[in-house]
């Protein structure tokens, strides 16, 4: 249930912005940041909407003010004016609903419905886990909105229930949440203790934490990286660090991989993993693989692994986000080049390395010649096969929308 949370307010901020700032709204970026205001006519509050001006006072954009947050206006329309209600969030939802109208017909009832700035609602992710959406929020700037995109978000996707999760500079915020908590927004039928949900991928079931998983409960984003390692995976023996609930390992036991080790720093995240590979046996080749699970630091079991010789024909490496400020960056990559080193120690001769990387300030050809000089090092050059970006419900709208990148390749 949503508490009372004040509207935001009838009049408009307009703002002046630098040159550099004119330049990127009109290519049309999503962000204006606190440094590029010249002139602010007042003072305003979270979710007020902050109408942006070029130096001969034409209209640049709309957007959502944040007085708390660097990135003080997520911009909702470029270019010409528009009535920012409902009809205009029903509109946008729609539309990105309708990018994703084919997944359904794949068997996959577990997808990203909303991506944020890359479908033109800045700050704003909606995940569909078959009858249930979960809401994530990233900046209060979208609480006093939240009475109208729910109605615009279960018109254009019916669903059992709304869930709400908050990003965690939001949870840290001592005040402005106006009592709202992560939990059950509408709906009914759920069990809020375990927080579990099911949805399908592919045709593979799977289960999420929409309350205390990882993003929205699972990591969306790497469908169709989990459906190639699936083709790749036959009579295979494969490793699998990072595991986190078991994607990869359950599509490569489908996929007919003989021996599947999963390697987590999370018990409960392995235990998860388990549940899935029970809730598909059914399926003839999930049964017949051998699953195994071990908690523990992924490169500390690397490095055990290599020393017991230990050898995998197929070697996933799919770690965190290792980099989410500038300052970050160069530890990132000192943490990539480790990994594919340690990885490549139990690879064998002519095995795949599958590495990947979300970390969004390490861009994709910084990452893969990272990767690639780091198997230089090794002694155990890399023979690229193929490289992969965002699937279909994750569209980059935005230079920094692009985060996600995979790397296959043979080890010499």
């Amino acid at each position: 249930m949503l508490p009372q949370i004040p509207p935001p307010a009838d009049r408009r901020i307009a703002l002046r912005v630098t040159p550099e700032a004119q330049h990127a709204l009109r290519q049309g970026h999503p962000w204006l940041f606190d440094q590029a205001i010249v002139h602010q006519s007042h003072a305003g509050a979270a979710g007020d909407l902050a109408v942006v001006f070029d130096d001969r006072r034409r209209f640049l954009a709309i957007g959502l003010y944040d007085p708390t947050s660097p990135l003080r206006v997520r911009i909702l329309q470029h270019g010409h004016p528009a009535a920012i209600d409902e009809a205009w969030l029903h509109a946008r939802i729609a539309a990105a609903a309708a990018l994703r109208a084919d997944l359904p017909a794949t068997g996959t009832t577990g997808y990203r419905l909303i991506h944020g700035e890359n479908d033109g609602l800045p700050g704003l992710v909606v995940d569909r886990y078959e009858d249930t959406l979960v809401v994530k929020l990233y900046t209060a700037a979208w609480l006093p909105w939240l009475s109208r995109v729910l109605p615009a978000l279960t018109a254009v996707q019916p669903c059992a229930r709304v869930v709400l999760r908050l990003s965690r500079k939001l949870l840290d915020r001592d005040e402005g949440l106006c009592g709202l908590r992560e939990g059950l927004l509408t709906g009914a039928g759920f069990d809020a203790a375990a927080g579990l949900v099911q949805f399908s991928e592919h045709g593979l079931r799977f289960e999420a934490d929409v309350l205390r998983g990882q993003k929205t409960g699972f990591f969306l984003d790497q469908r169709e990286n989990r459906a190639r390692v699936e083709r790749l995976a036959r009579g295979k023996r494969v490793l699998n660090v990072f595991a986190y609930t078991g994607g990869f390992s359950l599509y490569a036991a489908r996929g007919g991989a003989r021996e599947i080790l999963s390697v987590d720093l999370s018990a409960p995240a392995l235990d998860a993993a388990r549940r899935n590979f029970d809730l598909n046996r059914r399926a003839a080749a999930v049964a017949a693989a051998r699953h195994l699970t071990q908690v523990a630091d992924a490169f500390d079991a690397l490095a055990a692994l290599r020393e017991r010789g230990e050898r995998y024909d197929l070697v996933i490496v799919d770690p965190p986000a290792f980099a989410k400020r500038a300052a970050e960056v160069d530890a990132a990559l000192r943490a990539y080049a480790r990994l594919t080193a340690l990885a490549l120690g139990v690879t064998r001769p002519g095995g795949l390395l599958v590495s990947a990387s979300c970390s969004s300030r390490v861009d994709a050809e910084l990452f893969f010649t990272t990767v690639k000089r780091a198997a230089e090092a090794a002694g155990r050059p890399l023979y690229e096969r193929e490289r992969t970006g965002h699937a279909s419900d994750h569209p980059i709208g935005f230079p920094e929308g692009a985060y996600l990148k995979c790397l296959y390749a043979v080890a010499g």
